[in-house]
C-alpha cells in the first residue's frame, strides 16, 4: 500500500495533467487525477460518486494505490487529506485567473455538459459526479458568471496559502519547470524536458471519445 506524499491543492486547468506526468517521472507514481477516476470506472469511480453524494469519505481506501494527487476532485478536499496524511506536502498549482477561466470554460465546463447528456449510463454518471463536486459544490452552479468563478478561484488559492504551513507548501506554475518542483520535493532535476500536456484539442478529443460526440472547440 502506498502512502500519499503529495496533495495537489490547485484547481483543474492549472497544468495538473502536466504535473501528474512530472510527478510520476520524479518517482511519485502513480499520481491521482480526474483521468484516473475515468480510467477506473469499476473501482475508483464509485468511491468518488459516494463522496459526491455526501457519504463520509474513506480517504485511505481511495488513495491506497497512490503516492500523489492533483486536479479535481481531490483538490477540493486538500484540508481533509492533510488530516489523513499529515506528513504529506501540498502542491498548489496556479495560473493567470483570466486564462484559467477561459480554458476551463471551453474544456471542462462544456465537456461536463457533453458527459451528462451522453447515451451511455456510466458516462452520464461520471458527468453527474463531476457536475456535483466541481460545478455545484465549488462554484455554486454559477460558473458561467465569470467574475464569480474567478473570485472562487482566487479565494481557494488564498485559503490554501492560509491553511497550509509555509514549510509544507509550494505555490507553483508549471511554466517554472523542474527546478522549484524538484527543490521542494528534494529530488534531482531529471535529464528530460518538463512535460506540457492537456491542450484544448486533446481534451475535446477525449470528451468526444467518451460521448461519441464530435463538437469542435
Amino acid at each position: 500500500m502506498n502512502q500519499l506524499k503529495i496533495i495537489g491543492g490547485g484547481f483543474g486547468r492549472t497544468g495538473t495533467l502536466s504535473l501528474k506526468v512530472a510527478l510520476e517521472a520524479l518517482g511519485f507514481a502513480p499520481c491521482h487525477h480526474m483521468y484516473e477516476v475515468y480510467q477506473h470506472m469499476e473501482t475508483l469511480f464509485p468511491r468518488w460518486e459516494a463522496v459526491a453524494a455526501g457519504t463520509p469519505s474513506d480517504w485511505t481506501s481511495i488513495f491506497s494505490n497512490y503516492q500523489a494527487t492533483v486536479d479535481w476532485p481531490a483538490c477540493n478536499f486538500y484540508a481533509e487529506l492533510m488530516q489523513t496524511y499529515p506528513d504529506a506536502n501540498v502542491l498548489l498549482s496556479v495560473r493567470d485567473p483570466e486564462q484559467w477561466y477561459e480554458s476551463t470554460r471551453v474544456t471542462l465546463y462544456d465537456g461536463t455538459r457533453q458527459l451528462v447528456a451522453a447515451d451511455e449510463p456510466m458516462t452520464r454518471r461520471f458527468g453527474e459526479m463531476v457536475n456535483k463536486i466541481v460545478w455545484q459544490d465549488t462554484f455554486d452552479d454559477r460558473f458561467e458568471d465569470k467574475a464569480y468563478a474567478i473570485s472562487v478561484f482566487n479565494r481557494h488559492i488564498e485559503a490554501v496559502k492560509r491553511n497550509v504551513p509555509a514549510e509544507k507548501l509550494l505555490v507553483y506554475n508549471v511554466k517554472e519547470g523542474w527546478a522549484p518542483l524538484c527543490a521542494f520535493l528534494g529530488v534531482p532535476v531529471p535529464d528530460q524536458p518538463f512535460p506540457h500536456l492537456n491542450d484544448r484539442a486533446s481534451i475535446q478529443k477525449e470528451m468526444d471519445k467518451a460521448t461519441g460526440a464530435s463538437v469542435a472547440v
